[in-house]
This record gives structure tokens, sequence and C-alpha cells, in this order.
């Protein structure tokens, strides 16, 4: 039986390089923790298993753990919203030398705003190497998260660190900036994509600075800016002059929670599809589906935490399958607890 290759903790970041790169990789190859469950099911069969040395038994066991541990819902419409108005506003801003515009990726918490950002980076990466074969020396796309009551120095070593450049206490952030724009430019950075930008208030003059770091990273950098954070039209990220700005220059995509719906049947059926358990019945999991809605509360990730949490369990207990109790064994995040002690189903 192959063993699937454990990467190492660079490669779970997506704000290195390397870590982005290994998910961008995770697209286009056919690892383990990959394949589809009959791809799965030819590497190593029910009857098989138990023949397995304990140790390979071990190994399989940790890398069904770890398929599941990544296993994400993104054929959304909210995604493929925004991978469309980003390619659209990447395009545009080819021919732009200053002025460009910008997407924000807005909406309250756990409504997939990440997953629909790094899809958009993901889609633009994958575009970009169609069009540039072999040119490993470029970098389509940077993604950095913003830091907690961020100065302008903190968000120009965020840029540093995913592009690999030493970040030393002597550097101050003319030194940082001014190497994170020659990188970006040689490398042909045509997307940056900025999570975490709630993380801002312009109501502080140090928060006010940070957004003028990133303006002027965006008139520096020939790119595309995509933001992504909570409730970002209601913040003051756009509220006086340079909010203004920001809400000229930027088009918002609104994340939401899910109605029961032939979306949410087909999210709860994509993930089902996906799952790597030997004794689960397909169809368990799209047959729950309502409870599944009433008891997430429409939201894709606390979705996505149940499923995931619950085929873990499934693993780790033996049972192999998914049920409605297995389902509730999982527990809720606080907020999807205070929506379902209001009425919502347990």
């Amino acid at each position: 039986m192959p063993l699937a290759s454990q990467p190492d903790d660079l490669s779970r970041h997506l704000t290195v390089l390397p870590g982005w790169r290994g998910f961008v990789a995770a697209s286009l190859g056919k690892p383990m923790a990959m394949l589809t469950p009959v791809e799965y099911a030819a590497l190593v069969k029910e009857a098989e298993i138990d023949a397995l040395a304990k140790e390979k038994k071990i190994t399989y066991d940790e890398d069904r753990l770890d398929h599941h541990a990544r296993l994400q819902v993104v054929a959304t419409s909210t995604v493929r919203h925004t991978v469309t108005c980003g390619r659209r506003l990447i395009i545009l801003n080819r021919g732009a030398v200053s002025a460009r515009r910008g997407l924000i990726v807005t909406g309250p918490a756990n409504t997939g705003k990440t997953i629909a950002l790094t899809q958009l980076g993901l889609a633009h990466e994958l575009q970009d190497r169609r069009r540039h074969p072999g040119q490993d020396e470029r970098i389509p796309v940077v993604y950095i998260t913003v830091p907690p009551a961020a100065t302008p120095r903190m968000i120009a070593a965020e840029f540093a660190r995913f592009l690999g450049l030493p970040v030393l206490r002597r550097s101050n952030i003319t030194d940082l900036t001014e190497a994170v724009v020659g990188v970006c430019t040689k490398a042909r950075t045509g997307l940056v994509l900025v999570d975490e930008i709630h993380n801002i208030s312009l109501q502080t003059r140090t928060g006010a600075e940070a957004s003028d770091t990133l303006k002027y990273f965006s008139e520096r950098i020939p790119a595309t800016f995509a933001y992504a954070g909570i409730d970002i039209e209601g913040s003051s990220l756009l509220t006086g002059t340079r909010g203004d700005q920001i809400a000229a220059r930027f088009t918002a995509v609104a994340t939401h929670a899910f109605p029961y719906n032939a979306e949410w049947k087909s999210l709860v059926a994509q993930m089902e599809a996906n799952l790597l358990l030997h004794q689960h019945k397909r169809g368990t999991l799209t047959g729950l589906d309502r409870f599944l809605n009433t008891r997430t509360g429409g939201m894709i990730g606390t979705l996505s935490h149940q499923l995931r949490g619950a085929a873990v369990d499934a693993i780790l207990t033996g049972t192999e399958k998914i049920t409605k109790t297995g389902l509730l064994a999982v527990d809720l995040d606080i907020a999807s607890s205070r929506r379902t002690a209001t009425g919502g189903e347990r």
C-alpha cells in the first residue's frame, strides 16, 4: 500500500509561499488524502484492512483522518460569484496604472469568506500557470492575514514572511516595503489576498495608518487586491475620508447563511460523496440534510465542522459511519449552540 507523504509545518500554512504552493499543488495532483472514495478503495480493500501490519494500519487511518481534517465545502454559489467577480476585476486592472479596483468578501462569521477568497486565489494561480507554463519564478498570488491591532510594520512584515524575506528587528517599514514591492513586481504578482481585514479599525490612529499601508502597497504593486472580513460594510473600514476611498474602489461580495434549499442539499451530498468511511451508507447524510440545516443554522463553516468531526469520530471509534447520533455528539460552536437553545433542533 503506498503511503501518503506527510507535509511539513510550512506546507500547512497558506500565509507562507510553500504553504500556498502546497495548497495549489493539492488541486492539481492526487495524493492519497485527495483521492475519491472509489479510487481510495482500490488501494486498500476492506477485506485487507485487518491483515495490515499494525504500523501500516496506523498510517492508513492517519491518512484518512488527515483527509477528513482537510475536507472543505467549496462548490457554493458564493464561491462561484467571488471567483467570477475577482477574475473580472483582474482582467480590467491589467491596463490600469493607478486606482485599480478591488474586491471585499464580507459577511457574518462562519459563512465561508476565507474559502471564497482562497478559491479566487487558486483560480487565478491556475490561470496564470496556464498562460505562463514553466515560469516557476512567478508568484501570481500573495496571501496574508491581518494581525489584531496591526501596525503598518506588521502589515509589511506579513507580506515579507509570505515571500520568505527576512524580517529583522532592525528592518524598518521602508526596508520591508521596498523589498516586498521589488519581489512582487519582479515575480509578476497579479492578485493579493488580505484576510481578516476587520482587524483594521479606522477609528484608531494605528488602524488608519495600517489601512494607508495597504493602500500604498496597492499603488506600488501592479495587482488586484481582494479583502475578506466580518461584516465590513457596517464597519469603520468604510467610514470617513479613507473609508470613502475604499468604498469607491472596491466591489463587495456578501456571504450568508444558506436556507434549506436545493443548493444546501447539494452541498451536503458533495461532502458525503468525499467521505472515506468503510461502513457509511451513501444517502444517510442527504437524508439528514434538513436536520443539518437546522442544527448548523445554514452556516457553511459549522456544517464543515460537524461532518468532519463526525467522520473523525467514526474512524477513531471504529464505527466507520456517520449517523444522527454521531452528529449530535460533535459539539457545536458557541454561536450555533445559542441558536439551537432558542428553538433549533438538537
